[in-house]
């Protein structure tokens, strides 16, 4: 039987999370002071140094805590400022080479047909890059108009799209994921 209690033990301490050092030192310290005076009877001067011991090593073992607290949130913020500075870095890597080949078609003498295929290809590069980190054009020709994602810059009389449709986009928006980065500027039908 006596066995059987023991696994429990340790299958209990096994569940105890492990505490650091200082608490094992402020523990024993707290433990030797009880030891020096048996409980419920002595001195009432033993009992008070006693309970004074064991404050101090309480104190002292919050302290730390409270130490060990603020320099964790002191790093997590240092840890979030360093994640906001350089979160772009990755992105703008990647746009490096865009850049590049918009240098290179600037330098080029070529005739326009050349100078239109380069560009297109450029175009095609930043699609791709987009598509990556998940940016999506907003839909618009054609579409119903919606004002979460259309930004209406003028009213057109057309017979031939449907009412409250966009007609023609001025300006392409873009969403990342769900989160809208800019509307699109279009204009919307109406009928007389």
């Amino acid at each position: 039987m006596a066995k059987k209690e023991n696994i429990e033990i340790q299958d209990h301490e096994e569940l105890v999370p492990a505490h650091s050092e200082s608490d094992d030192q402020a523990n024993a310290q707290a433990g030797q002071s009880a030891e020096q005076a048996p409980s419920g009877a002595g001195d009432p001067k033993d009992q008070l140094v006693r309970l004074q011991a064991e404050r101090d090593a309480l104190f002292d073992r919050l302290a730390r805590q409270q130490a060990e607290f603020e320099n964790l949130r002191k790093r997590s913020a240092k840890e979030q400022v360093d994640f906001r500075d350089y979160a772009v870095a990755d992105t703008v890597k990647q746009l490096i080479p865009i850049i590049d080949n918009f240098d290179l078609a600037l330098k080029a003498k070529s005739n326009e047909a050349d100078l239109r295929k380069g560009l297109e290809l450029i175009r095609k590069q930043m699609d791709e890059l987009f598509t990556k980190l998940g940016v999506q054009a907003v839909p618009a020709k054609g579409e119903p108009f919606d004002p979460r994602f259309h930004e209406a810059i003028e009213m057109v009389d057309s017979s031939d799209v449907k009412e409250n449709h966009v007609v023609d986009e001025l300006q392409r928006g873009y969403k990342l994921k769900d989160r809208l980065l800019r509307p699109a500027m279009v204009r919307v039908s109406k009928h007389k």
